[in-house]
């Protein structure tokens, strides 16, 4: 019992910051957790390995360049799934756990490398950042990036090299954007080489070369798809990237500008330009301060402008996700900025962070329920199919089918894919938006049109959302 009042004596502050993480991640999660098409996607193909036994070489696609991830994301989630019996909501709060432990990782890397100070200002504001919050309350494969990247660079640090390269592994089979991470990896290892440390490299490289197996089977299955992909991606390079470095560096200040004004000002650009002002202008300090002694600030230095050049490289528009790879290091410069300048500066540097994340915290708007909505819609197209075979479309902006096909499939309704059996009836959802035409008849989506003349026999309007049962018109025209 002293031990343990020694313990939370010592360590109040961060246990407090880790309990307003889990209850910012944590807080009505069913509510605001996302399931759209990617989450849908994600559980089915883990339900079937679950289940079915059904093996996976590959993970989730890209949204550019027709690439596939390495499958290790789907393994990693799968055991949430089973423990939560197939509720969706199991991996999302699966995800909460790491970003809570990411909070710990932050703080436990900015003590061992910087400072106390660094420690608690970078782990407090990962924590209550809506940004973080956001990407901490769902599933989905970047969201796993700003642990393992952060252990990754760590374990480097410390010459772990073949428990580096499985972190690295996971980042890999989280974004392809991982391979930004490699430069300050490289500068790391020849900062610590040592003779003796060549084995262990030896079996970090062979310990990633092994998880390249499975994309190499699905490739050599599908006439080399995944590599034709990326040789297509880096040859083919009018709107995917560009690979002349120097032509990043016009982009520097913007993207520097971007990431700060996303992470440290919840997208507010005006508080965020100041912050990337005082950000920006306080790193030269340090820099000139620190006169290279401080490795560790320099790795971490490097980390970022790394981060920035290859995010330059990118012609396509740059989303918050893509850059969950360099979440931690901002935090960790940020609150090593802010430990080395005067209270009277770091104060209302650190108050003005702490008011604009606090107020855009996602929590003053209700939550979107898309877990429960969607249940509930697949339970009305259960009633409204009286259990008879029938195929299923969706008609949305920002979404896919997965989603609403994991609860028919959970509920083991007689679902057929239109590719595979034409049925008697089809079921169309059409999740409103401006450019959406909710209206099937003589709708040119495939998953309609392929259905045939048709004619609607119910429709339904729940939440907003639309619901069209369609039944064949013998007559061979639209009603």
């Amino acid at each position: 019992m002293p031990k343990l009042k020694k313990f939370l004596k010592k360590n109040w502050l961060i246990i407090l910051i880790l309990f307003l993480a889990a209850v910012l991640r944590l807080y009505k999660i069913s509510d605001y957790a996302e399931f759209l098409g990617d989450q849908g996607r994600d559980v089915l193909i883990v339900r079937d390995f679950l289940k079915h036994g059904d093996l996976f070489f590959i993970g989730p696609q890209t949204s550019v360049g027709n690439m596939y991830l390495g499958p290790f994301y789907y393994y990693l989630i799968a055991p949430s799934l089973l423990l939560a019996n197939f509720n969706p909501l199991g991996p999302a709060i699966f995800i909460a756990l790491v970003s809570i432990t990411t909070v710990w990782l932050i703080y436990f890397v900015g003590k061992k490398y910087f400072n106390p100070t660094t420690a608690l200002i970078a782990s407090f504001l990962y924590a209550i950042s809506p940004v973080a919050v956001k990407y901490g309350t769902f599933s989905w494969n970047p969201n796993i990036m700003p642990f393992f990247s952060l252990l990754f660079i760590y374990l480097m640090i410390e010459k772990k090299y073949p428990w580096a390269a499985l972190a690295f592994v996971m980042c890999f089979n989280s974004h392809y954007l991982a391979l930004i991470l490699l430069p300050v990896a490289g500068v790391i290892w020849l900062k610590n080489y040592q003779p003796k440390l060549l084995k262990p490299t030896f079996i970090a490289i062979f310990l990633f070369l092994l998880t390249l197996i499975p994309q190499i089977l699905f490739d050599l299955k599908h006439q080399g798809q995944n590599f034709n992909s990326l040789k297509t991606f880096f040859t083919q390079r009018e709107t995917t990237v560009n690979l002349k470095a120097y032509k990043s560096i016009p982009l520097i200040p913007q993207l520097f500008n971007q990431i700060n004004t996303s992470l440290l000002a919840a997208h507010q650009e005006s508080a965020g330009l100041y912050i990337s002002l005082f950000f920006f202008i306080g790193l030269i300090a340090l820099v000139f301060k620190n006169k290279f002694k401080n490795k560790y600030f320099i790795y971490f230095l490097l980390w970022y402008l790394f981060a920035l050049i290859g995010l330059g490289l990118y012609k396509q528009h740059i989303y918050d996700h893509y850059f969950a790879f360099v979440f931690p290091v901002v935090f960790l410069l940020f609150g090593y900025l802010l430990s080395q300048t005067p209270l009277l500066v770091t104060l209302p540097v650190l108050l003005l962070a702490t008011y604009i994340s606090v107020i855009n915290l996602p929590f003053k708007q209700p939550g979107n329920r898309q877990l429960a909505n969607t249940k509930a819609i697949v339970e009305t197209v259960s009633e409204l199919s009286e259990n008879k075979e029938f195929n299923f479309t969706l008609l949305a902006k920002t979404n896919y089918d997965p989603a609403y096909v994991y609860f028919i499939k959970e509920a083991n309704l007689p679902y057929y894919p239109l590719q595979d059996k034409k049925t008697e009836q089809l079921f169309v959802v059409c999740e409103p938006h401006p450019d959406i035409n909710c209206q099937p008849i003589n709708h040119p989506e495939w998953g309609i049109a392929a259905f045939g003349w048709a004619k609607i026999d119910q429709e339904l309007d729940q939440n907003g959302v639309k619901i069209y049962r369609l039944l064949p018109n013998p007559e061979g025209k639209q009603i």
